[in-house]
């Protein structure tokens, strides 16, 4: 498992200039498994067994390559002048942001459904995927930097995408709940000898799940696993 986490990792740093969501959907076609519609629905004890152990895996490399592929979008946003280190923890500026977003023209009296992921950067800029206003087979990428919403990106999915169990209405997910966790990784964070504070903090939609990120404290002699609500409050935190 560690080669395999290892080789992820290696994967995701070295081919930046293919984009985070190239990467994220090359991975995914390759170790991510389909549903078969052929299996039995009520498996034995031994392959109850076995699907857990492979569910814990898939986890397990699902939070590692997430943790891999957030590293190069932070990358990627440190080349931007950093004007507003507050970001993440400002309320206001992040209630601003959601609702320059909801009032896109396109969007106007629509529901919202965010695609894969939304990552957020204490420069004040915000990276995000939207399902298409008119075909919800489509996605778009847009960015939010200095207070403006970009033009819509067209986005090429592979057509192995599974597009609904990667979406969550917007309705679901509150933009300030990215205060919280800031706040509270940094506390936590504080606490850890070599901690150090986090610069961004993002959302991922697994099976129509949100799982907010960071999951890992990094200390020098310690490393601890943290996990939050939709809300943003403290689901879990403990040692490894």
């Amino acid at each position: 498992m560690k080669t395999l986490s290892s080789f992820m990792i290696t994967m995701a740093c070295s081919f930046t200039f293919m984009g985070c969501k190239q990467i994220t959907r090359s991975v995914e076609d390759t170790f991510i498994p389909k549903p078969d519609p052929q299996r039995v629905s009520k498996p034995a004890p031994v392959q109850q067994a076995i699907d857990s152990i492979t569910g814990r895996a898939i986890m397990q490399m699902q939070d590692q390559l997430t943790t891999a592929l957030s590293k190069v979008h932070v990358t990627a946003h440190r080349s931007k002048a950093v004007k507003r280190k507050d970001f993440l923890i400002n309320t206001r500026a992040l209630k601003k942001a959601e609702a320059s977003l909801r009032n896109l023209p396109q969007y106007r009296g629509k529901e919202i459904f965010i695609y894969q992921s939304v990552h957020f950067y204490d420069n004040g800029s915000i990276s995000i995927m939207l399902r298409h206003p008119e075909n919800p087979d489509y996605v778009d990428s847009y960015e939010y930097q200095n207070g403006i919403w970009s033009a819509p990106k067209p986005e090429q999915l592979s057509v192995n995408a599974d597009i609904d169990n990667r979406s969550v209405s917007l309705d679901e997910v509150d933009f300030t709940s990215i205060a919280n966790i800031t706040r509270l990784y940094n506390q936590k964070a504080a606490q850890i000898e070599g901690a150090k504070p986090t610069t961004s903090a993002y959302m991922v939609v697994w099976d129509k799940v949100v799982r907010w990120y960071p999951t890992t404290i990094n200390g020098t002699r310690e490393r601890y696993s943290i996990q939050f609500n939709t809300d943003g409050t403290l689901k879990d935190f403990r040692r490894d």
